[in-house]
């Protein structure tokens, strides 16, 4: 996390004078390819823009989910950082990386059957994204965007009977508004 926020502070603070700073709230949709159900995903964005084609984004968002009928429910707070580039002026194409600091809680119920109930636990996983968006302009400062993101990341259910597999890469359709651009 000290690199991360190290990394940011770098970036930020050797823009040059000419870049635009923009942040704001950001709802999402997710859907994790074998999780229960999809749900929503509140969170904030900043977005920094490096050139007309180029911006720098970082975001954090909360996320949760079920697996297994309820056996497991996955918290996660992901902390996301892309770049997007701009082929046209509100298109853009995007790839990032996120850190996902994630609690796996066990519905000790329907584990009952098991000879060891898993314990609770909290990991941080590394995941890659990449996707697509547009960005329109709002008032005199402000841009409303919409995009498309598929998250590269596999958890690890292994407190589970071999019998339990799951595919735990996601889409997300995100919407925000970024003030200040």
């Amino acid at each position: 996390m000290r690199a991360l926020f190290g990394f940011v502070c770098v970036v930020f603070f050797s823009l040059p004078a000419f870049s635009q700073v923009g942040f704001g709230p950001q709802v999402g949709y997710f859907k994790s390819a074998d999780a229960d159900e999809g749900n929503f995903m509140p969170g904030g964005v900043i977005r920094v823009q490096l050139s007309s084609a180029l911006t720098a984004e970082a975001s954090i968002n909360y996320r949760q989910e079920e697996y297994g009928e309820g056996i497991v429910t996955v918290k996660s707070w992901p902390v996301m950082v892309s770049g997007l580039l701009y082929p046209l002026p509100i298109a853009y194409g995007l790839i990032g990386a996120g850190w996902y600091n994630t609690t796996f809680d066990y519905d000790e119920e329907k584990l009952s059957s098991l000879p060891a109930t898993p314990e609770d636990v909290t990991e941080q996983e590394f995941g890659w994204h990449a996707g697509a968006g547009i960005e329109l302009p709002f008032g005199s400062n402000s841009r409303i965007f919409a995009d498309f993101r598929y998250v590269f990341l596999n958890y690890d259910f292994s407190e589970i009977p071999d019998n339990f597999s799951s595919d735990s890469d996601f889409f997300l359709f995100n919407v925000g508004l970024v003030l200040g651009m």
